[in-house]
């Protein structure tokens, strides 16, 4: 035992400090996506969701999984994927990504989905708003993308929005008019200056609901 023959605490962590290679080893790593998509048998797909929401230093960290499909472990050593995995980063633009990091990717835009697939996504994720209450928010939600806002409202937000006139409507709730679009902004716009801007357009942005 690593521990035998010691008498004091100082000679047990002498004897331990000699043992380094053994607890800086595979054995004392816990793998975690990154480390798992590397050391795969098998190409794998490995999702870094929202990676503008990371700090600087794993944006930095991820460049040699980029570059290089490896993960250099100080104590232990280079660890090089037998397969690369296919990576996929997603970003909301939080803040702005290094430029090392975009040049190491194929970079794809998503915008907001045609209004009839907006619809069916928040059939989808609120089965008890009715057709009619969400092609309504939908219509409107639109309407306030084309207003110079400094935060537009997403998918999230028309799906939020419809659940709560929804909600406070009652169920099969069809209607969305100036009144209740007021009464429910907090849960579509999140920008206090988008507030009165809004406010301001009101009665266009719910014309025809």
């Amino acid at each position: 035992m690593v521990m035998a023959g010691a008498t004091t605490i100082r000679d047990a962590a002498e004897k331990v400090g000699r043992e380094d290679s053994v607890f800086f080893s595979h054995h004392f790593i816990v793998p975690r996506p990154l480390l798992n998509a590397i050391t795969a048998e098998a190409p794998t797909l490995l999702l870094v969701d929202e990676v503008d929401k990371s700090d600087p230093e794993f944006e930095a960290f991820l460049l040699e999984v980029l570059s290089d499909f490896q993960i250099s472990i100080p104590e232990i050593g280079t660890v090089k994927a037998d397969s690369a995995p296919l990576v996929v980063l997603t970003s909301n633009r939080t803040r702005e990504l290094h430029d090392a990091l975009k040049r190491r990717c194929l970079y794809h835009w998503i915008g907001y989905p045609p209004a009839d697939r907006e619809v069916e996504i928040v059939l989808i994720k609120e089965p008890g708003v009715s057709e009619a209450l969400a092609r309504k928010v939908v219509a409107a939600v639109n309407r306030l993308r084309e207003l110079d806002l400094a935060k537009p409202p997403g998918v999230a937000e028309t799906i939020d929005w419809a659940r709560t006139l929804d909600l406070l409507g009652g169920a099969g709730a069809t209607g969305l008019d100036a009144q209740m679009a007021q009464d429910t902004l907090g849960a579509v716009v999140k920008e206090r200056d988008d507030l009165d801007v809004v406010r301001d357009n009101l009665e266009e942005i719910t014309s025809g609901a």
